[in-house]
């Protein structure tokens, strides 16, 4: 999709953080980049619910916040084409419409209303979990945050899943130089039940590693330059993806989507990256 790269901001410094990246990752792919702000939330966080409230001052407030993000952004990126929006909507449900004209969408691990017990804020869940388009929760370490690994992580799914999370990766890695390491994990009931019949362990790894060609064939065709170290790993999936996530700049992995009011279906292992990964986490949806 060749729309704008989407980027939802509250004032907290999680968003701010997010908005960083958003316009470096704008720069990369030569995208416009829209700020959105939702400000329904802001009418009752902090208050009763009341007639009285001075709608006008939160819209006003509102419209600072995305004049704030969008000056920093230019500062960033005096080039950038860059515009705002306000929507006087839910910020879940309002990133999520948004995402319909997206290419891609960005938002914070954490908003200003999160409870400190959470690990992931009640907005970037759903968003990532329901949006139409590929999520980017930017969440983790500085260095992780900044780029300072030179490796993006791929969870390769199933061969027939494995197509359009692949080439978000492959496409990722060549717009920043650096390369992927595509990780498909296997599991064999023998070494977690020691009275598990002996099993044929290479059998295991040759058809994971037979999954891993043909997940990456596609993506690897478009990237043909972009170095893939394409790894067959036992063990549970979201382990393997969260350890590799601490020397990663990205984790991709991916979500299905059906055709139910539902949406994107995040299951155990983007649970996991969202909430564990120490790199920011792109969940891309398949079919």
């Amino acid at each position: 999709m060749d729309g704008p790269l989407i980027v939802g901001v509250d004032g907290s410094d999680s968003s701010l953080r997010a908005l960083d990246w958003a316009v470096d990752e704008a720069q990369r792919r030569k995208a416009a980049l829209r700020v959105v702000h939702a400000s329904r939330r802001e009418w009752y966080e902090g208050h009763q619910p009341s007639f009285d409230v001075d709608r006008r001052s939160v819209e006003q407030y509102a419209e600072h916040i995305t004049a704030q993000a969008a000056e920093r952004a230019r500062l960033r990126a005096p080039r950038a084409t860059i515009t705002t929006q306000v929507v006087p909507q839910d910020p879940a449900a309002a990133l999520i419409e948004a995402s319909r004209e997206a290419s891609v969408l960005v938002v914070g691990s954490r908003g200003r209303g999160t409870f400190a017990g959470l690990l992931l804020g009640s907005v970037s869940l759903p968003v990532a979990a329901h949006a139409e388009t590929p999520v980017i929760v930017v969440r983790g370490n500085d260095k992780n945050v900044d780029g300072g690994f030179g490796q993006i992580t791929l969870g390769v799914g199933p061969p027939e899943r494995a197509a359009a999370v692949a080439e978000f990766a492959l496409r990722e890695a060549d717009l920043r130089g650096c390369a992927v390491l595509a990780l498909r994990a296997w599991r064999c009931p023998a070494h977690e039940l020691p009275d598990y019949p002996n099993t044929d362990f290479e059998a295991h790894v040759v058809h994971t590693e037979n999954e891993l060609t043909e997940g990456l064939r596609d993506a690897r065709k478009t990237h043909p330059t972009v170095t893939v170290h394409a790894t067959a790993q036992e063990g549970r999936a979201r382990d393997a993806l969260v350890e590799s996530s601490a020397l990663s700049d990205l984790l991709v992995v991916g979500a299905r989507r059906r055709s139910s009011a539902l949406g994107l279906q995040l299951g155990p292992v983007g649970h996991a990256a969202l909430h564990h990964s120490a790199c920011p986490v792109a969940v891309v949806p398949h079919t």
